[in-house]
């Protein structure tokens, strides 16, 4: 594992930069900070354009290489914390309460900027290099708003990179899956409209609670049988919601969860299917019961070509022994999707020391990815925009 040496040298810095985002850790949409201190660096390091508002909190940066060329090469990060109370121990551990980088966008946005001023100090490449830090990955649309707002229109730019660090991988190993990489997410609610009774006199009631639960199982059981087993398709119910005292059978119950998928055609099939099942309960018990479904995540699919370049400049760095192309997909999702349908590019992960996975309020993002992860995001801009050809 390497890193290029003008990288290398600003390894003290960009520790810094990723301490102080991760001891103030704003949420989707609330990163008014995090981007302030993007921007002000950008221009401290000669950035030739620097935007920001797009998307809310999201800021662009725009560094012409020495060749005239124009082409333009993207590179993006995330900006935003998760609603989680930090529990590393880390001396420079969230200071905001309810609000942690549980799952590193603190670090990508250390890597980007990293690759950011190495960029604009060299500019060893033939047109344009753009920078997107986006705002609100965590299932709240920031690409999505983005891109309403006019990023690709505004600066058009021919291809996209993004990366995520990994926990459970070895340090300095970079993984990409070509093609079909990452779930596609479907959020849901059933809300359960019964009637009320005391506790003593249930057979008054309609009672919500008892039939929310008895849709828990129900609604588990769609994959296994309806999804053939050669697709893979998640339904997961991650929240019930109902009751307010211990002598009242509730009227109103909410069930909340997850689909996630590679197929159109799965997804489709597991919303009717659970439409169905709430449909049957309103009918079996005498209550109404509402289904809502709505699409957070697209499908990210890496471009096959575009993943070879990205790899190759990530061996620039790694070394050979240290890339793979994995080829089962991951079940998780990210809204870089939604940018890599509309702009062809690849999306990868880089391990780093520490053993505690994303998303937990003990997670440790190890520090010695960030240059790693600065000179692959560099590397890419430098082989995909090659001065003197």
């Amino acid at each position: 594992m390497s890193t290029m040496p003008d990288i290398a040298a600003a390894e003290h810095e960009l520790a810094e930069i990723f301490e102080d985002l991760h001891a103030h850790p704003e949420i989707g949409f609330e990163e008014t900070r995090t981007a302030g201190i993007v921007a002000e660096r950008l221009r401290a390091w000669g950035v030739d354009e620097v935007h920001t508002g797009l998307g809310g909190t999201g800021v662009v940066g725009l560094i012409r290489g020495k060749g005239a060329g124009n082409r333009c090469v993207a590179l993006r990060a995330d900006m935003d914390a998760l609603p989680i109370e930090e529990q590393s121990g880390l001396s420079y551990a969230s200071q905001n309460a309810g609000a942690m980088h549980a799952c590193g966008h603190d670090g990508h946005t250390t890597m980007l900027l990293g690759a950011a001023k190495y960029l604009a100090a060299t500019r060893d490449f033939d047109g344009t290099a753009m920078l997107v830090f986006q705002p609100a990955e965590e299932g709240l649309g920031g690409a999505r708003r983005m891109l309403a707002e006019g990023l690709f229109e505004r600066f058009p730019c021919d291809e996209i990179y993004g990366m995520h660090n990994n926990p459970m991988a070895e340090p300095g190993q970079l993984s990409l899956i070509k093609g079909p990489a990452m779930a596609g997410a479907q959020f849901f609610d059933i809300t359960v409209r019964g009637q009320g009774s005391h506790a003593a006199m249930p057979h008054q009631s309609r009672d919500a609670l008892m039939i929310a639960a008895a849709l828990v199982g129900q609604v588990q059981t769609v994959v296994s049988r309806n999804v053939p087993a050669t697709e893979t398709c998640v339904v997961s119910v991650t929240q019930i919601h109902s009751g307010s005292a211990y002598n009242v059978v509730p009227g109103e119950a909410r069930l909340s969860g997850t689909i996630r998928y590679f197929n159109d055609a799965m997804r489709d099939l597991t919303e009717e299917r659970i439409a169905a099942l709430c449909q049957g309960a309103a009918v079996a018990y005498g209550v109404e019961v509402e289904f809502d479904s709505r699409n957070i995540f697209d499908v990210l699919v890496n471009d096959a070509d575009l993943s070879d370049a990205y790899m190759e400049a990530a061996r620039d760095v790694l070394g050979a022994e240290n890339v793979s192309e994995k080829t089962t997909p991951v079940t998780g999702s990210e809204d870089f999707a939604d940018m890599l349908k509309v702009v062809p590019g690849a999306y990868c992960t880089l391990g780093h020391s520490g053993s505690t996975p994303l998303h937990n309020p003990g997670f440790v993002l190890g520090k010695e990815i960030l240059p790693v992860g600065a000179s692959v995001l560099a590397r890419i801009v430098e082989k995909r925009l090659p001065l003197g050809q």
